[in-house]
């Protein structure tokens, strides 16, 4: 197929990121309501040592209730507030006494901010826990135990919101499964609950502006990210404003 008829039907599967890019997805938050939080109850001895947190900084027993038992893996990205579109990105993995957190990471969301209720083209992102299976890019391997898609139809191009460009933005990508079908190659545009309500809503190298959807990071910090993943401990992503998150 020639390189443009590529381009041209990439720029129309992915309409959750950028200027109209993504991925597929699947649509009920990982550990789903009825989800039991993971709760190691790790305990401090009194004024000799310091432990890791039981439980996740910043989350209430709503969005804890989300996050499947075997997830040793989170990463929690805040929003600002639900209509800002910049946030923060926090890795934090289990060592069996309770969470470790990783340094903070700035981020950017979707333009209009964040929703309970999300539908295709509303320009906000998704609130919930997504569990993160599939990970690709234009660029090589970053050195990931994640399944990964290394292809030129990541390629990408014009601008986004504010006049950015938007080349450069799935040299690295992480799908978050809203919406899709995990096991995939991001690029599959499979919907399971229809193309109305969304998809391809990835992790992505920011474009110093706000998304259609997705969460994006520095590049360096989308490197680390990748390479950080490990499958063998279930990551997710636990994402939404502070005020749902804390819920």
């Amino acid at each position: 197929m020639p390189l443009t008829a590529v381009l041209l039907l990439v720029l129309a599967a992915l309409t959750g990121c950028g200027a109209g890019t993504a991925a597929t997805t699947p649509g009920a938050p990982a550990g789903g309501p009825p989800g039991t939080a993971n709760t190691a109850q790790g305990r401090a001895d009194a004024g000799t040592e310091t432990r890791p947190p039981a439980q996740v900084p910043g989350l209430g027993p709503r969005t804890l209730a989300w996050i499947p038992q075997n997830a040793r893996q989170v990463l929690v990205v805040t929003g600002r507030d639900r209509n800002a579109n910049r946030s923060a990105a926090v890795l934090y993995e289990h060592t069996g006494s309770g969470w470790e957190s990783g340094p903070a990471w700035p981020a950017r969301n979707a333009l209009r901010g964040w929703t309970d209720d999300h539908w295709a083209g509303d320009l906000r992102s998704p609130i919930g826990v997504y569990t993160l299976t599939d990970a690709g890019g234009m660029l090589p391997d970053p050195g990931t135990d994640m399944p990964y898609d290394r292809s030129d139809a990541f390629s990408v191009g014009g601008t986004g919101f504010e006049g950015e460009p938007l080349e450069g933005s799935f040299d690295y990508v992480v799908a978050i499964d809203y919406n899709r079908v995990p096991g995939t190659t991001p690029l599959d545009r499979t919907r399971p609950r229809g193309g109305d309500r969304g998809g391809g809503i990835w992790l992505h190298v920011d474009h110093q502006g706000p998304t259609q959807g997705c969460v994006s990071l520095e590049k360096r910090h989308m490197r680390e990210l990748l390479r950080a993943l490990d499958p063998g401990r279930h990551p997710v992503v636990v994402m939404g404003d502070a005020a749902s998150l804390s819920e």
